[in-house]
């Protein structure tokens, strides 16, 4: 791999939570920053509701590890492509974004200027314990439960798929949280609604397909396969006492889905994608030095790592927006 340098790209958001005036650091996840609003700054209460601020950071994870350094950019790429799916979305599920509005005023409660662009200000959810994944194209965990048993969380799939086949038809395959530094679990659709109950779980089932429907199609418009998807949703309740489900979190982006060039898919063999697969491959390969099996954390990326794969997050948000970052 051909040496690089970093010293010309923006300065990474990769640590740990930043110190924002105004909101107060809750909690923080592989990559994102959760704030909550300084009330008595406020006088007791947000001028937008119950909201929280959530900040996309630059950290990038791999094997359940948070890795240094974090790819530039990547935080505004995560944040700018959700808005602009949840835009295309809308008529099929709300989402939990009120505003994006950026202030240097500490006291108006808005997002805070430093961390414009990677931010929102959201609806706080009561999020459903379920990851919900739909598929489109066998790879990953599914494919591995696929070559064990030609299921994959209890759906029977037909014989001789291999890695990257399209399926017959797009499937629901939820999965348990995780804890950082833990594996999800994937587990039954029966296994969903023993947890949170019937019809919930067919509510979450039918919007993880129909969102995965829209944005396959949406995606392969632009020479993009969506190959899979994972998605996050909450309730809330409205003014008139009513609960709705609302999708969450990051939605669509090359950290929650797989993304391959259309002009280069291949059943058969490991696909090219536009996400932090450089990552993995020299994780893994003999230059890392690293043993995925053993208790060491993995090495320091080195910055040629760091430059490719900032460059397919900015080419996934290009090609899939048709405009700039």
């Amino acid at each position: 791999m051909t040496d690089a340098r970093t010293d010309d790209l923006p300065d990474a958001f990769a640590g740990g939570p930043l110190d924002l005036p105004g909101w107060t650091h809750v909690y923080s996840g592989k990559v994102r920053d959760l704030y909550a609003p300084d009330l008595p700054a406020l006088g007791g209460v947000h001028p937008l509701g119950d909201v929280v601020l959530v900040v996309a950071s630059d950290r990038v994870s791999a094997y359940d590890h948070v890795l240094s350094p974090g790819i530039p950019d990547k935080g505004v790429v995560l944040t700018q492509l959700s808005l602009w799916w949840f835009e295309q979305l809308a008529d099929l599920v709300d989402n939990h974004v009120v505003s994006t509005e950026a202030s240097a005023e500490p006291g108006d409660g808005l997002v805070p200027d430093v961390v414009a662009g990677r931010a929102m200000i959201c609806r706080r959810l009561d999020m459903f314990p379920v990851e919900c994944v739909a598929r489109g194209y066998l790879t990953g965990s599914g494919l591995a439960e696929y070559r064990a048993n030609g299921e994959v969380t209890g759906i029977a799939l037909p014989a001789g798929l291999v890695d990257g086949s399209r399926l017959p038809e797009p499937i629901f395959t939820p999965a348990t949280k995780a804890e950082v530094g833990e594996h999800d679990e994937n587990v039954s659709f029966d296994e969903v609604a023993r947890r949170i109950g019937d019809a919930d779980a067919a509510a979450l089932r039918d919007l993880t397909l129909a969102v995965y429907g829209r944005a396959e199609e949406i995606a392969r418009e632009r020479g993009v396969v969506l190959a899979d998807t994972k998605l996050e949703f909450g309730t809330v309740t409205g003014p008139d006492g009513e609960r709705r489900i609302v999708l969450g979190d990051e939605v669509l982006t090359p950290d929650s889905s797989r993304f391959w060039p259309a002009d280069d898919w291949e059943p058969g063999r490991a696909q090219a994608s536009f996400d932090k697969q450089y990552v993995r491959d020299w994780l893994t390969s003999a230059e890392s030095g690293w043993d995925r099996a053993g208790d060491a954390a993995p090495p320091a990326l080195p910055a040629a790592v760091v430059l490719r794969t900032r460059e397919r997050y900015l080419e996934a948000y290009e090609r899939l927006t048709g405009r700039p970052l």
